[in-house]
């Protein structure tokens, strides 16, 4: 294998697809964000991502079995639009700039020949006080102002490292539409509150609003 392969476990009807990133990074946000929204509406496995600028390693379930890195698609029908949701234990290295142009780009195609026309990334932003909020960044102004009217804040003049940013950024150079969210943590410790922060954001501008506690109940749980 020498470039990134895709294998479609099956082929789902998937109507006006939204596209939903979480990965690891800060606070491990963006994947623990995206494992709420799995758990919530009981997202199915529908493909798998392995590249070669993955990392040289095996990962092992809870049942002893190996698999090598990737990304996994889910999806998830929703009244009006179904859901697809991307998330992986991992990224290219962050000194590999090749390799995360390579592997963004191929999810943009793969979404994009899916259908989608709207996506959605998240991530986390460090901060040194403890404070939670839902920063957005989007591929336009009217985007920008309407994810704003929902309660976030504009993350302006930063930086968003690593596949969060750059997927969005692809998407928009083929004209999707789409909006980054970045919850707020304190450090690169895996910060359970911010992603849930996030799905709850995500969901309320999705429609469905969210209850506190939902999480501390034990009703959704990250894996």
């Amino acid at each position: 294998m020498d470039t990134p392969y895709l294998r479609k476990l099956s082929d789902p009807a998937l109507d006006n697809p939204i596209f939903i990133q979480g990965l690891p990074g800060f606070g491990n946000v963006g994947r623990i964000a995206a494992h709420f929204l799995i758990k919530f509406c009981d997202a199915k496995p529908f493909a798998e991502l392995y590249s070669p600028s993955f990392p040289d390693y095996i990962s092992i379930t809870s049942k002893g079995i190996a698999h090598l890195p990737r990304y996994e698609f889910y999806y998830a029908p929703m009244e009006k639009n179904t859901l697809i949701i991307m998330t992986g234990e991992i990224q290219p290295s962050f000194d590999d700039v090749v390799a995360h142009y390579e592997v963004c780009d191929y999810v943009v195609d793969f979404v994009e020949k899916l259908g989608c026309h709207f996506m959605v990334t998240m991530g986390g932003v460090p901060i040194t006080e403890d404070k939670t909020q839902v920063y957005i960044a989007a591929t336009s102004p009217r985007l920008a102002t309407e994810f704003m009217e929902k309660g976030g804040v504009i993350y302006s003049k930063g930086r968003i490292v690593g596949g969060t940013g750059l997927t969005l950024a692809l998407a928009k150079e083929r004209k999707i539409d789409g909006v980054s969210l970045l919850g707020t943590t304190l450090g690169f410790k895996a910060d359970k509150n911010a992603g849930f922060s996030v799905f709850k954001f995500l969901m309320k501008a999705l429609g469905k609003e969210i209850k506190e506690g939902l999480a501390e109940n034990n009703q959704i749980e990250e894996s």
